[in-house]
């Protein structure tokens, strides 16, 4: 877990292939069930709807062994997902820094929503925002890595 472009699902890959475990995105299993890419569910049917379905997804996964799972950004700061996750599995979060998040957005191909056009000046109070209010959550996780270089010890 971690805040968006901290590279979850990258990382979730390299560790569920270093432990000889599956791995799940959630953000893409969200696609592929309801054939809505993340932006454009957003775009039409708003955060809460998206947030609503983001848990059923997460909850769905309890009945999952061996499997490494990324979460979207938000996915264990609403709902109670976070105490969901802790109490289902073990939460690893990528902190990284507000600079290196904006670095990360401007130069992605992948815009997210809420992000989506906005020039440095316009990106950088909202990402501060948005971190130092999900921070509590993800500190709650049992490993905190380096985003920018996490290892796979």
């Amino acid at each position: 877990m971690g805040y968006m472009y901290c590279g979850k699902s990258t990382f979730g890959r390299r560790l569920a292939e270093a432990k000889g475990m599956e791995f799940l995105d959630l953000d893409r299993a969200f696609e592929a069930r309801y054939h809505y890419t993340v932006p454009r569910f957003f775009e039409q049917f708003g955060e809460q709807a998206f947030r609503k379905l983001e848990s059923q997804m997460l909850y769905s996964t309890a009945e999952l062994d061996n499997t490494v799972i990324a979460t979207g950004g938000g996915t264990p700061c609403h709902s109670g997902n976070m105490d969901f996750i802790l109490a289902h599995g073990t939460a690893i979060y990528l902190r990284m820094t507000v600079d290196d998040i904006v670095e990360r957005a401007l130069r992605s191909r992948n815009p997210r929503p809420i992000l989506h056009g906005l020039p440095e000046a316009e990106l950088r109070p909202i990402i501060e925002a948005q971190m130092k209010e999900r921070e509590g959550v993800y500190l709650r996780a049992q490993i905190i890595l380096d985003g920018k270089n996490p290892k796979l010890d």
